[in-house]
């Protein structure tokens, strides 16, 4: 996708540009495979990357890389949102109480509240978010 920023392509987030490395996963019913979500995302270097795995109507999948201090700002979202960690961990604060998510751990995210991401090194997680009630 192309931002305005220069004519790079990548993700804006607060202001930040997100590089996108990849497309969607296949979303044919003959391309379906197992993917291992650490190696499906690479981390640059002072930069957050990310992957869009699936989007459609009901939310999307999107696949994140924090590299080193980078992170989110607080923001909010207007629908609920899990986040996965894959790989490292991260400090996630949501209405002021900070969350500790590492490798396997959820934490959902709920819509409308002010949240932030603060890897403690590099950091990858996984962010579903679902569209509705």
């Amino acid at each position: 996708m192309k931002t305005a920023r220069d004519g790079q392509s990548g993700l804006l987030i607060d202001d930040r540009l997100l590089s996108v490395q990849g497309s969607n996963m296949s979303s044919e019913k003959s391309g379906t495979e197992v993917q291992k979500l650490k190696t499906l995302l690479q981390y640059q270097d002072k930069a957050v990357v990310s992957r869009m795995l699936v989007k459609n109507s009901a939310g999307n999948v999107t696949l994140f890389a924090f590299d080193g201090n980078e992170g989110l700002s607080e923001h909010t979202a207007p629908f609920d949102a899990l986040v996965i960690g894959i790989e490292g961990s991260a400090e996630i604060p949501i209405a002021g109480v900070v969350h500790t998510v590492g490798e396997g751990d959820a934490l959902l995210m709920p819509a409308g509240v002010p949240h932030a991401v603060h890897p403690v090194d590099g950091f990858k997680m996984l962010l579903i978010m679902i569209r509705g009630e």
